[in-house]
C-alpha cells in the first residue's frame, strides 16, 4: 500500500507539541506513543495491532513519514514502565514525569472540548494503548 492510502497517524493536536513530537519520531528519539483506549471508541476505530502502519501527520497537514506498530499492548495508566515513558522521546526520565506531562495533555482544554467533558480526568485504572514503533520510510 502505498503512503497516500494509509490511515494518517496524529501526535497531539496541529500546534507545537505536534511539531515536536513529529521531529522526535523523524530523528529517532521517539519509538513510542500512548492513547487512550476511549480515543479509539469514539472515532470508532479497532485497537491498532502490531503490522499496522499509518503516514504520520504534521502540524500543516504533510504526511511526512510512515510508520510500523511493532508492539502494541493495553495497560492500566498506573503500570506504564519507565522504557516506555522514557522511549516517547519527550525528555521524560521518570514514569512520574511521564505521567504529568500526559495528565497535562488529556486534562486539558483541547482534550476534554474533543471529549465533551470539561471535567474529564484520567487516573491509575484509566486503559491506555502503549504502541512502538519503528519509521520505515520518510516522505
Amino acid at each position: 500500500m502505498s503512503a497516500d492510502q494509509l490511515p494518517e497517524f496524529h501526535f497531539a493536536w496541529p500546534g507545537p507539541l505536534r511539531d515536536a513530537l513529529v521531529a522526535a519520531v523523524l530523528d529517532g528519539t521517539k519509538t513510542t506513543t500512548t492513547g487512550l483506549v476511549q480515543d479509539f471508541e469514539l472515532d470508532g476505530v479497532p485497537l491498532p495491532a502490531a503490522g499496522d502502519r499509518a503516514a504520520v501527520v504534521d502540524s500543516a497537514g504533510r504526511r511526512v513519514a510512515v510508520i510500523e506498530l511493532t508492539h502494541v499492548r493495553v495497560r492500566r495508566l498506573g503500570d506504564v514502565d519507565v522504557t516506555h515513558a522514557r522511549d516517547e522521546g519527550e525528555g521524560h526520565d521518570t514514569v512520574a514525569a511521564w505521567r504529568a506531562g500526559h495528565e497535562d495533555f488529556w486534562h486539558g482544554e483541547s482534550y476534554r472540548g474533543w471529549l465533551g467533558d470539561p471535567g474529564y480526568t484520567v487516573d491509575d485504572d484509566t486503559p491506555a494503548v502503549l504502541q512502538r514503533f519503528r519509521v520505515v520510510e520518510r516522505l
